[in-house]
């Protein structure tokens, strides 16, 4: 029998940033109370190690109708024990009625079916206090938040982003990169652009398929996966079509997920095998933020995933990676890769599609620890 695990604080970005005025509260200025119970009445709270907001102070993010012990309050921030430990959250968004099961439009509670997942998911759109959010150009899809009913819970969310699928998005041109400066490799859009298509369309296989059509199915396969093994899955998109940009994509991610894997395949015709597009070795882009803080885990993350994959039997081209500067990579402020699970005569049948996200899978256990 599985034992479910203690939550544990793990420091990253994961939930919308909260409006409320950023100031520095002393033990001093923070007046102790009982312990009493208070509850998460909103879709994603960020939990903080300190009163204030800041990028670099998020811990956690805590979920509609969790329970929390209030120990502090100063009116605009509320101090909670977790493990032990005390953080800040804003009080706006507490309550101290236990809230009722969500509608459709929210998560609600398992219908006892006996699957990993929530009955419905809650929506979450790109929104305007988010970093970088002002550079997308197509944003007025969802993504859709799923929580594990896994007894192994690992309070852990990871980004499913089935890649292409947004109609219209190739005739929409939006920033490489957020400070406006030219790529520095090629690829879809060629060295030295500033600006690339929002979403491009994608290729086809060679049975006729479209690319979207297959990066659609492995997503769902592999937010199942991911929900057994006790994760959280933001998925992106989950219909033909969602309108959602590359930009908004990923800095949706960035503030719903502890990690974003965006599945593609390549365009190619030689059944090359799986890789991931790596930070290009540039000392320019490499300096450039975010890339500047986040390249090395992502490139973490990426050797996690081709490690999975390749245990689970999967053809891995050369190394497992290729340089390339992308959209995605260039706005991500959490562990994020672009994989490409092979090319266009690479075989896509359900069967393939299930290990594939096996080896995902493990390959996400690997990077997070498990």
């Amino acid at each position: 029998m599985s034992v479910k695990k203690k939550k544990k604080i793990q420091l990253h970005k994961a939930a919308p940033v909260l409006a409320a005025t950023a100031f520095f509260l002393t033990a001093g200025a923070f007046p102790a109370l009982a312990g009493d119970t208070v509850y998460v009445n909103c879709d994603v709270l960020r939990c903080r190690s300190t009163a204030e907001i800041r990028d670099n102070n998020i811990v956690s993010n805590l979920y509609y109708g969790e329970k929390l012990e209030r120990v502090g309050s100063s009116g605009e921030w509320t101090a909670v024990m977790i493990d032990g430990k005390k953080y800040y959250v804003a009080s706006s968004y507490l309550t101290t009625e236990k809230p009722s099961a969500k509608s459709s439009s929210g998560v609600q509670t398992s219908s006892g079916t006996g699957s990993s997942q929530q009955a419905d998911g809650a929506q979450i759109g790109l929104s305007g206090s988010y970093r970088y959010a002002e550079f997308s150009k197509i944003n007025t899809g969802k993504a859709v938040l799923y929580k594990s009913q896994s007894q192994n819970r690992k309070n852990k969310t990871v980004c499913v982003n089935a890649g292409h699928g947004t109609s219209g998005g190739s005739s929409v041109k939006t920033l490489c990169h957020p400070d406006g400066s030219p790529k520095v490799t090629g690829g879809t859009t060629g060295a030295g652009a500033t600006s690339a298509v929002a979403v491009s369309g994608g290729m086809t296989f060679a049975d006729g398929t479209a690319e979207s059509k297959v990066t659609l199915v492995m997503a769902k396969k592999l937010k199942e996966h991911l929900l057994e093994q006790g994760y959280d899955v933001l998925m992106i998109r989950e219909t033909d079509d969602v309108q959602l940009d590359n930009i908004a994509r990923t800095v949706i991610a960035n503030n719903n997920a502890d990690c974003h894997i965006a599945l593609h395949w390549d365009s190619t015709s030689s059944d090359k095998g799986a890789f991931y597009m790596s930070v290009p070795n540039n000392s320019t882009y490499r300096a450039m933020e975010p890339v500047a803080s986040c390249w090395q885990q992502h490139h973490k993350l990426g050797d996690a995933l081709i490690g999975g994959l390749r245990e689970a039997g999967v053809k891995i081209f050369s190394g497992g990676s290729m340089e390339m500067d992308l959209t995605q990579t260039s706005y991500s402020t959490i562990p994020s890769i672009d994989i490409e699970l092979g090319d266009k005569v690479s075989d896509h049948s359900d069967a393939t599609l299930e290990k594939l996200a096996a080896g995902l899978t493990a390959g996400v256990n690997d990077f997070f620890g498990y």
